[in-house]
């Protein structure tokens, strides 16, 4: 059920109207007001008048008990040292889109507020893999998170806030009421504007701690390496090229199928800027296809389609304008439409499509035209077999084509799917489950080999087509599997299901992109920051060290300053 905040009489922008949900009454068992508090001549502070929560909820001392490790902290956080501030804790996953679309919000919020505000991040795993503290931390340091991060692997904290969805955001004032909490992405605004509210009061009443905090971020402990969380890789054959989505340095990686290096595309930093090589800037970009001269890049967190011209060596932005889409859209011009994280791309017949990760569908764009549109996919977040304007996908992050089909990695369905291209073609899974009631094909998740709909994968990402199957990295259990397209069995073919970085046996650490090329299978192998290429007859493993290859001069982002009186968190 959804309760909006109780506010005070005073005037709130626009944004405030969309209130947040409350929970004060679920997490203390009781509505009653706490007692405001007066000063020693019984006067109200000043600015009380202006207090937008005046039956605002005491948070208990000891909620935050039962979290597991902290990251990009010295040491576990109670609700006592965040006393002072006003507090954001984000509930997320680190599998979810949506949860990804939250951070640049986070960030936002936290560089306009440095001395007023502190997120905590409060990690409530979806998946198994996702509760060990190791595959957290390597999350918080590809997402660039700077704020602190509890590993609530138990849900413990989750239950105690009453917490139904990912994400979620819930606000507490600093003298540590609950005020109130907001499932979903896309918040910016209204908290934006509850907590210049918020701030401004409680500066007037003398309970804001303005002193900036300093964390111990992960990041400033980890050495700089030539690759960092490569997601995708393209290995040409005919050219005798690997393209590689050097992901957090936010460009593409050119070399020769042994590792000489022949170009870098993109000067390193985060944006979306085109020109030539060394001026163009793209943002964590992931999935490519070459068609002919040219390279179309999927920039995910650009929210574009990129095209480098081989030649020429230029960058230009097919479509995309930079900004998330957010709303429903089936079709629209290339030059002004926004797209919503495109995770990977495949060409087939002059047209591309497009895993759109963000929307749960798969766009298409005919090479030449001036429209880009949905191809398949209702937009609900589900595994539902049908036409394709009725079937549903769960974050479609991979993407081939081959004859009449698209084969697509549903990886929060933990699926595999294939798409007719045939004038009424269906949706249909290849491997995983399908069609369960209530979304629950989103939750049947594991590690087993076998047939059809009794095949659990956990998490996949990458996929690549060779005869007559697929390979594709089950991404959360850390090994490659083979399935084979007619028979829909499924089989492990690398990895031990542990996270590593051995040769023999062979390790994989949360690999995210695969192709063949020249009788190897090459894989990005991303929280290892490598390139690994496996021998198809022998499946002996290698690295691929690219030659030369170094990060850019400016790959971390600035540290925010802090005063000489700034406090250690």
């Amino acid at each position: 059920m959804t309760i909006h905040w109780t506010m005070g009489s005073s005037n709130c922008t626009a944004p405030c109207r969309c209130l947040l949900v409350a929970l004060a009454v679920l997490i203390t068992g009781t509505a009653n007001p706490p007692a405001t508090a007066r000063q020693p001549n019984g006067a109200a502070p000043p600015g009380e008048d202006e207090n937008l929560f005046p039956n605002r909820v005491r948070v208990p001392e000891g909620i935050l008990e039962g979290g597991a490790e902290w990251i990009n902290v010295s040491g576990p956080i109670s609700m006592r040292d965040l006393r002072g501030k006003i507090v954001l804790f984000d509930f997320w996953t680190y599998c979810c889109i949506n949860c990804i679309h939250v951070l640049p919000d986070l960030k936002y919020l936290e560089q306009k507020y440095s001395r007023e505000l502190v997120v905590i991040g409060v990690h409530s795993a979806k998946f198994d893999n996702e509760k060990d503290a190791e595959n957290i931390r390597q999350a918080v340091m590809r997402y660039e998170i700077e704020h602190p991060v509890v590993n609530d692997h138990q849900m413990i904290i989750w239950n105690n806030f009453r917490t139904r969805a990912w994400p979620t955001q819930v606000l507490v004032d600093p003298e540590g009421y609950f005020l109130g909490a907001e499932s979903g992405e896309g918040k910016r605004e209204l908290f934006d504007a509850v907590i210049a509210k918020v701030a401004a009061y409680h500066r007037a009443k003398g309970t804001l701690d303005e002193l900036p905090v300093r964390f111990d971020l992960e990041r400033d402990r980890t050495p700089a390496t030539a690759l960092r969380y490569p997601g995708k890789i393209l290995a040409d054959e005919a050219s005798g090229r690997l393209f590689i989505a050097d992901s957090n340095h936010n460009r593409i990686v050119v070399a020769s199928l042994e590792g000489e290096l022949t170009d870098i595309i993109g000067a390193g930093l985060a944006g979306l800027k085109d020109g030539s090589y060394d001026q163009a800037l793209f943002d964590h970009p992931q999935g490519m296809a070459l068609v002919g001269d040219v390279l179309y890049v999927a920039d995910t967190e650009s929210h574009a389609i990129r095209e480098v011209n081989l030649v020429a060596k230029t960058v230009s932005t097919l479509v995309g304008t930079g900004e998330q889409l957010r709303a429903r859209i089936a079709r629209g011009q290339i030059d002004s439409i926004a797209l919503n994280s495109p995770w990977d791309i495949a060409h087939l017949d002059g047209r591309l499509y497009i895993a759109m990760a963000g929307p749960h569908q798969i766009w298409s764009h005919k090479i030449g035209s001036e429209t880009i549109g949905v191809y398949a996919g209702s937009g609900r977040e589900d595994v539902l077999n049908g036409l394709r304007s009725e079937a549903a996908f769960a974050q479609p992050s991979g993407i081939v084509a081959a004859g009449e089909f698209l084969y697509v990695i549903d990886s929060e369905g933990s699926a595999v799917r294939r798409i007719s291209t045939a004038r009424r073609g269906a949706v249909t899974t290849l491997v995983g489950t399908s069609d369960l009631p209530r979304g629950q094909a989103l939750f049947e998740f594991g590690d087993i080999d076998g047939y059809g709909d009794r095949v659990r994968l956990q998490h996949p990402l990458g996929i690549a087509l060779y005869g007559g199957g697929l390979f594709v990295t089950d991404s959360y259990n850390h090994k490659i599997r083979w399935i084979h397209i007619d028979s829909r069995q499924s089989e492990t073919w690398l990895g031990s299901g542990q996270a590593g970085d051995s040769l023999d046996p062979a390790q994989l650490f949360e690999p995210g992109g695969v192709s063949v090329a020249a009788d190897r299978l090459f894989i990005a192998d991303t929280n290892n920051h490598r390139v690994c290429s496996v021998d198809l007859q022998s499946r002996a493993l290698s690295v691929v060290t690219v030659q030369g290859l170094a990060p850019p001069a400016d790959i971390r982002p600035a540290t925010k300053a802090v005063s000489r009186r700034a406090k250690s968190i």
